[in-house]
């Protein structure tokens, strides 16, 4: 695969995709050309190398909407991206057996449905800084679990990894994003903007199209939760890292301290600039890659990460993937990727090998492969680091 740029598709209406969707399937072109005739979106709706079906909009996909905003087009998994951290080891100081680590990093950091006992005293004075703009339309089981929740992972593609770049210099790489709280949220919100688009007699292709007008009652709530949300992710993210780390000297014996960190949202909403109009960007499954922007671009649980630096295209609204796509719905990876599959594909790590039943729907086999999207790509990103984790820890 050779450097080729994107390729537009007429969707109809006079509206259009800018696809770097190398080999997406031919539903994830209709849906994507479906986002783009919604009346709320202002310009061509950008497809990355990675899209796949999603809910509404499309995943790996970068929404542009100028006095409008589609909530399930954000996603419920407000502010959900990466850290990677740059430590000042090397491979050769590790211990030849990880496994103390991974059990270290798995006490320190709750993944799964499981939260701290208690929040975190890092946890409570975040949330007291910064109180949710309308706590009070969130049920109180989630108001309560949210302290808890920070510093959380989750489950799913929620992961912990040790990664070595090609000098064998140790990374430590982190995917979550909001937790309950902000899919609390953004389920609310998408039930609000269809409601809204029912009374206003709103034609939708799609009702997870459902979108809010500034103006609209819900409008302001939305943006408020939506920022706080990503805000809240961003800071589980912090509060994961520096556990991690704690988890990792106490483990080694190493003096874990970051030497760089980078951090990217890659489910999202931001107001931006682009050709002169203000617009709210939706990056659902994409990171944004203005010229100089520094991003983490993971694969599956046995592929590659990568570091890179945004070139700054203006097609793509100053975007790029989010990570490998998913080829595999979760219950078609369950039924034909077995555990001794994925042991062996995962040979050489230290993982998680005694819940591989459990795992397979996060096999490499479910995702593209990351080489590939990252060919797709060369116009959207410059490559800083390709990461080769060595320790792999996910939520069960």
């Amino acid at each position: 695969m050779s450097m080729r740029g994107p390729v537009t598709v007429e969707a109809g209406v006079g509206r259009s995709v800018v696809s770097w969707a190398f080999d997406a399937e031919a539903e994830t072109l209709v849906q994507a050309q479906r986002t783009a005739r919604s009346p709320a979106v202002s310009g061509p709706v950008a497809l990355m190398a990675d899209a796949h079906v999603g809910m509404g909009a499309t995943i790996g996909s970068v929404i542009p909407t100028e006095a409008a905003i589609i909530p399930a087009a954000v996603g419920v998994d407000l502010g959900c991206g990466m850290t990677a951290v740059r430590t000042s080891h090397t491979a050769s100081q590790l211990p030849d057996n990880l496994s103390g680590a991974l059990d270290a990093i798995a006490a320190a950091v709750p993944s799964g449905f499981n939260a701290h006992p208690e929040a975190t005293m890092a946890a409570r004075d975040w949330l007291r800084d910064r109180r949710l703009p309308n706590k009070a339309a969130v049920h109180n089981k989630v108001k309560a679990k949210m302290g808890a929740q920070l510093g959380t992972l989750g489950g799913g593609n929620h992961f912990v990894e040790m990664s070595l770049d090609a000098d064998d210099g140790v990374w430590v790489v982190l995917h979550s994003g909001s937790r309950g709280v902000g899919n609390a949220l953004a389920k609310m919100h998408i039930k609000a903007a269809q409601k809204t688009c029912r009374k206003a007699g709103r034609e939708l292709e799609d009702r997870d199209l459902a979108y809010l007008i500034e103006g609209d009652d819900g409008f302001d709530a939305y943006v408020a939760d939506m920022l706080w949300a990503q805000d809240y992710a961003r800071a589980n993210r912090a509060l994961m890292t520096e556990a991690v780390l704690g988890a990792l000297r106490a483990a080694t014996g190493l003096d874990f301290t970051p030497a760089d960190t980078i951090d990217c949202h890659h489910n999202y909403a931001e107001k931006e600039t682009h050709g002169g109009a203000v617009m709210w960007v939706t990056r659902k499954g994409a990171i944004r890659a203005r010229e100089g922007d520094r991003g983490v671009i993971p694969g599956s649980m046995g592929d590659d990460t990568y570091v890179v630096t945004g070139r700054g295209c203006s097609q793509s609204y100053h975007s790029a993937s989010h990570g490998a796509g998913r080829l595999m719905s979760r219950t078609r990876a369950k039924q034909e990727i077995t555990p001794e599959q994925l042991t062996e594909l995962m040979a050489g790590r230290t993982w998680q090998a005694d819940q591989a039943d459990k795992l397979t729907d996060e096999a490499p086999g479910a995702y593209r492969s990351i080489a590939a999207v990252m060919e797709a790509q060369q116009d959207l990103v410059d490559i800083d680091h390709r990461l080769t984790a060595i320790l792999n820890y996910k939520g069960c």
